[in-house]
């Protein structure tokens, strides 16, 4: 397994290491639904410098990234960051994928961990003669503060004026405790927060500097566990659950990051057909009414149809219920339907909610 520039400060917390995506990562250090808790009321830092990071660079940086995504740049401004999909041209997703405009001929792309090796050959192997494409993860450890408190324990640490950052904005060579990092007012759990990319040989010095500020038990790390539950309760998605190379982000109900007014990208011909069509799968969001925690790829059923499959699932430690999302026949998907999730060869009632689950005030 790979190892964070981090890992020896997990073993140290009293991390309980899992495999993630070919990495050795924190599941836990205590307890997940108090990581969890105290992203939600204070703040929390997650190590995730596995992460991948390509750089794109050329004249015709911004034509390639706009015929490689289905979100639209020509209007991202310099310092402003975008979110979108990356399709195949059958209309199923490589990757969902966060870009970063330095210049007008310079992006920043991060990449979901178990998929950069194949996002680097899809954009060489899409790539235009006007553009160089680096892989650049190496250069990079990745800390992700988040939670209300997170601005305050930040503004500690740094003179720059975090507060007037819009959220999907970021600034370059911003001084934090004395180190020069990448800052970002972005993040995966619903809350307010900022994701900080640092050399990796700094970054333990960052992780400490951290965790010493603020209130004793203002900051807490928080490992893989929280950071599921709580972009469950966002609603947010993860690549091979909500996202995949066979569910294209229409059905993932994520029409919104899909331009079709813009020129030609890949896979715009199908997705088309797919958002004209009625009949599709489309995601949906639940809370079980009978016992049972329902998980990825549990079978969901009408009567005595099968008409989908559960995408994440468990139990949610704001809302005190079990929830998930689950990719079903469009015609199922009323508000208020009940459906059965198949847990351990039982069905279990749940009743079809909206999305997002939480979504802060």
């Amino acid at each position: 397994m790979k190892k964070t520039p981090l890992y020896e400060k997990h073993i140290e917390l009293g991390g309980k290491i899992v495999e993630f995506a070919g990495w050795a990562l924190p599941v836990q250090y205590k307890s997940i639904i108090e990581e969890h808790e105290k992203v939600r009321n204070s703040a929390g830092v997650f190590d995730v410098s596995h992460m991948g990071e390509i750089l794109i660079d050329g004249t015709g940086a911004e034509e390639f990234l706009q015929h490689l995504i289905t979100n639209d740049i020509s209007t991202l401004k310099e310092g402003r960051v975008r979110y979108s999909p990356v399709c195949y041209p059958d209309g199923g997703t490589v990757d969902d994928v966060i870009v970063y405009k330095l210049s007008n001929q310079k992006y920043l792309v991060v990449v979901n961990a178990a998929n950069t090796e194949k996002d680097y050959q899809w954009m060489l192997d899409n790539a235009t003669a006007d553009v160089s494409i680096t892989n650049v993860s190496d250069n990079y450890a990745l800390l992700a503060i988040q939670g209300p408190k997170a601005i305050e324990i930040l503004k500690e640490l740094t003179t720059y004026p975090l507060e007037n950052m819009k959220p999907f904005s970021f600034a370059d060579k911003v001084d934090v405790s004395g180190i020069e990092v990448l800052i970002s007012r972005t993040g995966y759990t619903g809350e307010d927060g900022f994701e900080i990319y640092i050399a990796p040989e700094k970054s333990a010095t960052l992780w400490d500097k951290l965790l010493q500020t603020g209130k004793e038990g203002t900051i807490i790390p928080a490992g893989l566990g929280a950071r599921d539950t709580l972009r469950l309760e966002a609603a947010l998605p993860l690549y091979g659950h909500e996202l995949s190379k066979d569910i294209t982000p229409i059905e993932a109900g994520l029409s919104r990051f899909v331009k079709f007014d813009k020129k030609d990208f890949i896979g715009k011909k199908v997705l088309l057909a797919q958002a004209d069509s009625p009949n599709k799968r489309i995601l949906v969001g639940f809370e079980m009414i009978d016992r049972g925690i329902p998980r990825n790829d549990y079978e969901v059923f009408s009567e005595d149809k099968k008409i989908g499959f559960v995408t994440s699932g468990g139990f949610s430690p704001t809302l005190k219920k079990n929830i998930g999302m689950a990719l079903i026949n469009s015609e199922y998907a009323n508000m208020g339907n009940e459906i059965d999730i198949i847990i351990r060869n039982k069905a279990c009632k749940a009743k079809i909610i909206k999305l997002p689950f939480y979504s802060r005030k």
